[in-house]
């Protein structure tokens, strides 16, 4: 079996990243393993045209805040565990977060449970679920309702 030496944790930035960040950090700290944080931008566009001038624009903007949200969490938590980093990414979620596990060899994935909802869940799962049957290392789910 596989020394688990790096985890990725993949990060919606939503109301619960808090409760995902300190259980990743929890863990890597019982490990000694770096923890690489992703966070994935997928371009909706057509949805929130009339929200901005501009398709580009918008997009451009979502991945700034993004990628603000991000540093201003690693500054932070760097305070409590030094040995992470983070990442902004610009693609199809389930994707991104499987391939950035494989790159950064994995040991370990921790995942929150929580995002799609209603409708978006019946037609295409939960991110979750989808990158649980993708990813190639053994996964934690994190349900930071409970």
């Amino acid at each position: 079996m596989q020394e688990i030496t790096r985890i990725v944790v993949p990060l919606d930035l939503g109301e619960h990243t808090q409760k995902l960040v300190d259980f990743a950090l929890y863990i890597a700290e019982k490990l000694d393993a770096h923890i690489s944080f992703i966070h994935v931008v997928e371009f909706y566009a057509p949805a929130y045209l009339m929200v901005s001038p501009s398709l580009d624009e918008f997009n451009r903007e979502q991945v700034e805040k993004a990628t603000e949200m991000m540093a201003s969490l690693i500054e932070d938590t760097k305070e409590k565990y030094s040995n992470i980093s983070g990442i902004v990414n610009q693609r199809e979620i389930v994707e991104s977060i499987v391939k950035y596990a494989k790159e950064e060899e994995a040991g370990l994935l921790i995942i929150g449970t929580h995002g799609s909802k209603g409708l978006e869940r019946i037609l295409l799962g939960s991110v979750a679920g989808r990158v649980l049957k993708r990813v190639h290392c053994p996964s934690l789910l994190l349900n930071p309702y409970k």
